[in-house]
């Protein structure tokens, strides 16, 4: 994916003004529009235009662009890091882009993700404040357990030139046990100030799992690399499996292959039913670093000269 340099397609500075990147914006889009404009490209150069002005017309997006953009240029290679847009509170319940709109890939990968949940909730009355969300990771252990965690929220705060920088906010919050990722914790009254004496709007915690060093996820299911030795594999064996709720033994059939799953049933995230937790094996070869070694390898091809891995291979 190839990162879009917005401010380069409105043709501003990265220092520009709110007013600058509208007035830019204006200008263009009535150069492109494609019920006037001449220009062959003119309906592609639109969109491009059009998008560019989502991203940077709204503050907030704006911040958020330049935090993870800062370091790319335009047509570079892109991937956005893992947990890019966690811990950024945001007004809105999401943000996303505008419905019925065909934005660039790499629009939705910044951006796209959070405009599911959006549609759903409640547009705020106009006393009471407006709600906010936030996506924030935690350790998988914290779905296991529960309990009570504290979080650092980035605020968007605007200054008087409508740029803006970002405050930090730290928040005690209850993370309920069996969570999964992609579910929202609500904050009741943690939003935006309520006006005129109304109540304030909610914070919504989109919930996500910080990279494990051995553990991947899967809605309930858990998933571990499991490396046997291969007579653990041919010969079956007991071995030490770990879990994020403490060690079991696990008993690995004779004549196991790379590649199988064995399941732990339950021993997945907590839940009615809970999920379970697969053991994914591999062989871990010893190295032939001696000569001890080297010759227990040339009696083991000695002992099975009629296996062939490649045999699957041949037509």
């Amino acid at each position: 994916m190839e990162f879009k340099d917005y401010y380069a397609t409105l043709g501003v500075e990265r220092s520009a003004s709110q007013d600058d990147v509208k007035r830019a914006y204006r200008k263009l889009a009535r150069k492109y529009h494609p019920d006037v404009s001449k220009e062959p490209d003119a309906e592609a150069r639109f969109k491009e235009v059009a998008e560019a002005y989502e991203a940077l017309g709204d503050a907030e997006k704006r911040a958020a662009y330049d935090e993870v953009g800062q370091r790319y240029r335009q047509g570079q290679e892109f991937r956005p890091p893992p947990g890019w847009d966690a811990g950024f509170e945001f007004s809105g319940a999401d943000f996303g882009g505008a419905e019925g709109f065909d934005h660039s890939d790499f629009f939705d990968a910044l951006f796209g993700r959070h405009t599911r949940a959006a549609r759903a909730r409640r547009a705020p009355s106009a006393a009471q404040g407006e709600d906010h969300h936030a996506k924030v990771l935690i350790d998988l252990e914290d779905a296991y357990r529960g309990g009570r965690r504290s979080i650092s929220l980035r605020v968007p705060v605007a200054d008087v030139q409508g740029r803006v920088h970002f405050e930090e906010r730290r928040l005690d919050v209850n993370i309920p046990k069996g969570i999964r990722e992609g579910q929202h914790l609500r904050l009741a009254g943690q939003g935006g100030p309520g006006h005129g004496g109304g109540p304030a709007g909610d914070l919504y915690l989109e919930i996500a799992f910080n990279p494990h060093r051995i553990y991947r996820v899967d809605g309930r299911d858990v998933y571990l690399d499991l490396p046997l030795a291969p007579w653990e594999a041919a010969l079956g064996a007991t071995v030490t499996v770990p879990t994020p709720e403490g060690s079991v033994q696990l008993t690995v059939p004779a004549n196991s292959s790379a590649g199988r799953k064995l399941r732990l049933r339950g021993k997945g995230l907590p839940g009615d039913p809970p999920g379970d937790l697969y053991a994914v094996l591999g062989i871990a070869l010893p190295p032939a670093d001696g000569a001890a070694a080297k010759d227990a390898y040339g009696a083991f091809a000695k002992a099975l000269t009629g296996f062939d891995p490649r045999r699957s291979l041949e037509s």
